[in-house]
């Protein structure tokens, strides 16, 4: 695993516990940082990090915190809380 992977793997572990002690800034500002060194290294994002981050307002998504979880047919819907949904179909 190279230091890029490593690095944005901790920082996905961070931003999700910023958001768990409703420090929202904070993990905005991880998922952010973690986008550009993938970016900037092209190597790509874990499939986690893609989906339990918000594309709208870019803070990491917690179950009952900041997000709801919904199964639909043939899909799973993760809304945020400032409106944005995110589906992706069962694995």
């Amino acid at each position: 695993m190279s230091i890029a992977a490593e690095r944005i793997e901790r920082l996905f572990a961070l931003a999700k516990e910023a958001t768990a002690n409703g420090e929202f800034d904070r993990s905005r500002e991880y998922v952010r940082l973690a986008r550009r060194i993938a970016e900037r290294n092209r190597c790509g994002l874990p499939r986690a990090f893609k989906r339990f981050t918000c594309p709208r307002c870019a803070v990491a998504l917690r179950p009952g915190v900041n997000a709801r979880v919904r199964l639909q047919d043939g899909h799973v819907a993760i809304s945020c809380d400032c409106g944005a949904i995110k589906r992706y179909p069962y694995d």
